[in-house]
């Protein structure tokens, strides 16, 4: 007969191990829900050793999200290969992958949990943003981006994040929809600031000049394009349909009803 011997670790070894195994609980559980005797107990050790190693449940805490945070933004990481599109759509794809296999983590490290008000979780969640950001400008080629350009980035990332917050709470949208609605976001917030700013609609175009009609900006324009007909003859908007005359009703061809001049 054999007797189990538990092994020894080294003192990295050992963190590794607790951070893991926390990372596992926060990420399955509310962090407020998960005790350091839990911690103990998953781990396969006693309560005094974790205090050994962490000076207390919010240190573990925070090395548990510092992990979280470093894998969130390796998602983000995608080879320069293939259309633009199509590239930000597997990278949404693994985005999902995260936010569905750590919820309660990924929720906890966006909103602070516990650690609402620590400069060092802050400092986490905003080295994710930057990631994603700093990526993304790499796909589109860009080191200098104009102040519109930039904004349509940082308020991207902000829009997925919050997407995915909002999704966790009863998943009411099929994750596929929201992956490709978040690839035809970004592609739509970029084109209308290359409205407003000649820098961003150079970029813009050079992105869309590689884009595959069917690939996902490509769907978008394709999408968009059937839609103007409809738009152009005044389907629900409003606007008189070509031919109609614009005053028959009273009505001013670029506006709201007109009062009829009044007589001298």
């Amino acid at each position: 007969m054999t007797t189990g011997v538990r092994r020894r670790m080294g003192v990295d070894e050992r963190k590794r191990q607790l951070i893991g195994v926390a990372l596992e609980l926060f990420s399955n559980r509310s962090p407020d829900e998960v005790s350091i005797d839990d911690i103990a107990a998953a781990a396969g050790i006693s309560r005094p050793l974790v205090y050994h190693y962490f000076p207390g449940k919010q240190s573990l805490y925070e090395a548990a999200l510092r992990r979280a945070a470093d894998e969130l933004a390796d998602r983000f990481v995608e080879p320069h290969e293939g259309p633009p599109g199509q590239r930000l759509l597997r990278v949404m794809g693994r985005f999902f992958d995260f936010v569905e296999e750590h919820g309660p983590g990924f929720s906890a490290l966006m909103r602070g949990g516990p650690a609402v008000g620590s400069s060092t979780t802050t400092a986490m969640v905003d080295g994710v943003r930057q990631a994603a950001y700093e990526q993304i400008l790499t796909h589109l080629e860009v080191r200098d981006p104009p102040a519109r350009l930039e904004l349509v980035v940082r308020s991207w990332v902000s829009l997925a994040e919050s997407t995915a917050l909002l999704w966790l709470d009863g998943r009411r949208v099929p994750r596929a929809d929201l992956e490709i609605q978040l690839v035809h976001d970004f592609a739509a917030l970029a084109a209308i600031s290359a409205f407003h700013d000649p820098e961003t609609a150079e970029i813009v175009l050079r992105v869309l000049a590689r884009e595959p009609a069917d690939g996902p900006f490509g769907e978008l324009l394709g999408r968009l394009a059937a839609l103007a007909p409809a738009l152009a003859d005044g389907g629900g908007t409003g606007t008189p349909a070509a031919g109609e005359d614009p005053g028959a009703d009273g009505r001013d061809a670029d506006g709201p009803a007109v009062p009829a001049q009044r007589a001298r």
